[in-house]
Protein backbone atom coordinates (compact mmCIF):
# COMPACT_ATOMS: atom_id res chain seq x y z
CA UNK A 1 0.00 0.00 0.00
CA UNK A 2 1.32 3.42 -0.91
CA UNK A 3 0.44 6.73 0.68
CA UNK A 4 0.42 9.95 -1.30
CA UNK A 5 0.07 13.45 0.09
CA UNK A 6 -0.43 16.21 -2.44
CA UNK A 7 0.95 14.02 -5.20
CA UNK A 8 4.07 13.06 -3.23
CA UNK A 9 4.65 9.55 -1.91
CA UNK A 10 5.28 9.34 1.83
CA UNK A 11 7.21 6.22 2.75
CA UNK A 12 8.40 7.13 6.25
CA UNK A 13 7.37 9.22 9.23
CA UNK A 14 9.98 11.80 8.18
CA UNK A 15 8.31 12.06 4.78
CA UNK A 16 4.96 12.75 6.45
CA UNK A 17 6.50 15.46 8.64
CA UNK A 18 8.29 17.10 5.72
CA UNK A 19 5.12 17.07 3.62
CA UNK A 20 3.13 18.55 6.52
CA UNK A 21 5.74 21.26 7.10
CA UNK A 22 6.48 21.87 3.47
CA UNK A 23 10.17 21.95 4.39
CA UNK A 24 12.83 19.46 5.42
CA UNK A 25 12.92 18.73 9.16
CA UNK A 26 16.64 19.57 9.20
CA UNK A 27 15.82 23.18 8.40
CA UNK A 28 14.21 23.54 11.83
CA UNK A 29 16.29 21.11 13.86
CA UNK A 30 19.69 21.49 12.25
CA UNK A 31 22.15 18.73 11.50
CA UNK A 32 24.98 17.34 13.54
CA UNK A 33 28.32 18.90 12.71
CA UNK A 34 27.00 21.93 10.84
CA UNK A 35 29.34 24.91 10.76
CA UNK A 36 28.45 28.31 12.19
CA UNK A 37 28.05 29.60 8.63
CA UNK A 38 25.70 26.73 7.72
CA UNK A 39 23.72 27.28 10.92
CA UNK A 40 23.39 31.00 10.22
CA UNK A 41 22.20 30.32 6.65
CA UNK A 42 19.71 27.70 7.89
CA UNK A 43 18.29 30.03 10.53
CA UNK A 44 18.09 32.87 8.00
CA UNK A 45 16.11 30.63 5.63
CA UNK A 46 13.83 29.57 8.49
CA UNK A 47 13.17 33.23 9.39
CA UNK A 48 12.30 33.96 5.76
CA UNK A 49 9.84 31.06 5.68
CA UNK A 50 8.21 32.19 8.94
CA UNK A 51 7.99 35.77 7.64
CA UNK A 52 6.15 34.50 4.54
CA UNK A 53 3.92 32.15 6.54
CA UNK A 54 3.41 33.45 10.10
CA UNK A 55 0.71 30.81 10.72
CA UNK A 56 3.16 27.95 10.18
CA UNK A 57 3.89 27.31 13.89
CA UNK A 58 0.14 27.10 14.65
CA UNK A 59 -0.48 24.88 11.63
CA UNK A 60 2.36 22.54 12.62
CA UNK A 61 1.10 22.37 16.20
CA UNK A 62 -2.36 21.45 14.96
CA UNK A 63 -1.00 18.72 12.67
CA UNK A 64 1.10 17.32 15.53
CA UNK A 65 -1.86 17.33 17.93
CA UNK A 66 -4.09 15.63 15.36
CA UNK A 67 -1.45 12.98 14.68
CA UNK A 68 -1.04 12.29 18.40
CA UNK A 69 -4.79 12.12 18.88
CA UNK A 70 -5.13 9.69 15.96
CA UNK A 71 -2.12 7.44 16.59
CA UNK A 72 -1.28 7.82 20.30
CA UNK A 73 -4.39 9.12 22.09
CA UNK A 74 -3.10 7.80 25.42
CA UNK A 75 -0.64 10.71 25.41
CA UNK A 76 -3.61 13.02 25.98
CA UNK A 77 -4.72 11.08 29.08
CA UNK A 78 -3.38 13.45 31.68
CA UNK A 79 -4.42 14.14 35.23
CA UNK A 80 -5.34 17.78 35.73
CA UNK A 81 -3.37 19.56 38.41
CA UNK A 82 -5.35 20.87 41.35
CA UNK A 83 -4.68 24.52 41.98
CA UNK A 84 -4.65 25.70 45.56
CA UNK A 85 -7.49 28.00 46.49
CA UNK A 86 -6.61 31.68 46.42
CA UNK A 87 -7.58 33.45 49.61
CA UNK A 88 -9.50 36.64 49.07
CA UNK A 89 -8.33 39.47 51.23
CA UNK A 90 -10.98 41.80 52.53
CA UNK A 91 -10.49 45.48 51.90
CA UNK A 92 -10.09 46.04 55.60
CA UNK A 93 -7.34 43.41 55.85
CA UNK A 94 -5.61 44.60 52.70
CA UNK A 95 -5.47 48.20 53.88
CA UNK A 96 -3.99 47.32 57.24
Amino acid sequence: MRTYIGGHQAVSSTDFVELALGTPVELWLGVEGESEMERAARLDAARDILAENPNLPDDVSQVAAEAIEAYAPELFNVIPLVRPAVRNRSRKGAAA
